[in-house]
């Protein structure tokens, strides 16, 4: 489920729908490449991109040091220069991410869903109002965490036109 959001620039673990309410279909999304697709795809997808490294992460009030400032970091607008891969095992959360007009998109992401945001794409990251997500994440060799916040449209190099976000429903 996807909807443009509103204005605001409150990280609340709320919906944040634009007023009205705008959801994104999936014909809309499958104009920016987001796809919704099966575990056996999961798998494909894996074996062509060779996401060798796999780790797991849980994101929550109790189980995350730091957690108020780790989330505010990560909920600032930025990139990075690998593929960002997540599977939700466990909770829930949202990811954002913007459209060809700067706008942004969110997408919530519940178990069993799975996230490919592609190197240079801008994204921010929050959790619901469960506060709680367990996820694994997947890498092409060793994983580099180096986030960069916006602007950084000149590392993004030949991304600028790459809006390939992959949703996986499995």
């Amino acid at each position: 489920m996807a909807w443009y959001m509103d204005d605001s620039a409150d990280n609340s673990p709320w919906l944040h729908h634009a007023e009205p309410v705008r959801p994104v279909g999936l014909e809309q999304l499958r104009r920016l490449a987001v796809l919704y697709n099966s575990d056996p795809e999961l798998e494909k997808i894996r074996k062509e991109r060779i996401y060798s490294w796999m780790d797991i992460i849980t994101i929550g009030g109790d189980r995350l040091q730091n957690y108020e400032e780790k989330i505010k970091m990560i909920y600032k607008e930025h990139l990075h220069l690998d593929d960002k891969i997540r599977v939700i095992l466990d909770g829930s959360g949202y990811f954002d991410v913007r459209d060809k007009e700067d706008r942004w998109i969110r997408t919530i992401m519940e178990k069993r869903d799975t996230i490919i945001l592609p190197a240079g794409i801008y994204h921010r990251f929050t959790p619901d109002g469960k506060k709680y997500e367990k996820a694994m994440r997947l890498s092409v060799g060793d994983p580099v965490w180096t986030a960069y916040n916006r602007p950084a449209d000149k590392l993004r190099g030949g991304h600028t036109l790459a809006y390939a976000t992959f949703l996986l429903k499995i």
